[in-house]
């Protein structure tokens, strides 16, 4: 799916190790402070695509979905995912996202959370999507509130995120209910 200045929102695909292992070295410094702690071995192309792996065999199973970013040139500039997908009474799932330190500010995480937002209604027949932002993360939080979602709450030490257990906000959106579409 295009969205705009070149960029692309597609599935994960079997061989995307090699470019995810590109994508996070590239970012390393940019999504430090956003993420767990990494080691050495996670930036390489045998632990991305070990990771894509598992990863594709929970997307099989039903319990998550996987996208990637790509630039005009096909390289990996992001992902997006659908995690912890449950059915029964509760039909929701956890939505995580990071883009490229070089492509940030232009609305491009905005427009993917909405196409995954889409799908997840649409196709999964979901109802309900969560995802959660460190307190000071206000440029995510600008990007959920975009897409409809509301802030539900905060919760302590949620994460383990740079090396701290840090608090996070909680926002979710009901799919079903017209997002309040910002610019």
């Amino acid at each position: 799916m295009d969205l705009g200045d070149g960029i692309r929102l597609r599935p994960l695909l079997a061989g995307d190790g090699e470019d995810l292992a590109a994508a996070y070295a590239r970012n390393r410094e940019h999504l430090a402070p956003w993420e767990p702690l990494r080691s050495e071995e996670f930036f390489t192309v045998r632990w991305q695509q070990g990771h894509v792996d598992e990863t594709l065999r929970a997307v099989d199973a039903g319990r998550s979905c996987a996208f990637v970013l790509t630039d005009a040139g096909g390289r990996i500039v992001g992902r997006l995912n659908l995690s912890d997908i449950v059915r029964g009474a509760f039909w929701s799932a956890h939505l995580g996202y990071w883009i490229d330190g070089a492509v940030t500010g232009r609305g491009t995480m905005r427009r993917a959370v909405r196409a995954v937002c889409d799908q997840a209604r649409d196709d999964l027949g979901l109802h309900r999507v969560q995802a959660a932002t460190l307190l000071h993360n206000a440029a995510s939080q600008r990007v959920l509130q975009a897409n409809g979602f509301r802030e539900i709450g905060r919760a302590e030490r949620y994460l383990r995120i740079a090396g701290e257990w840090q608090d996070h906000l909680l926002f979710e959106r009901i799919l079903e209910d017209a997002p309040d579409h910002r610019p």
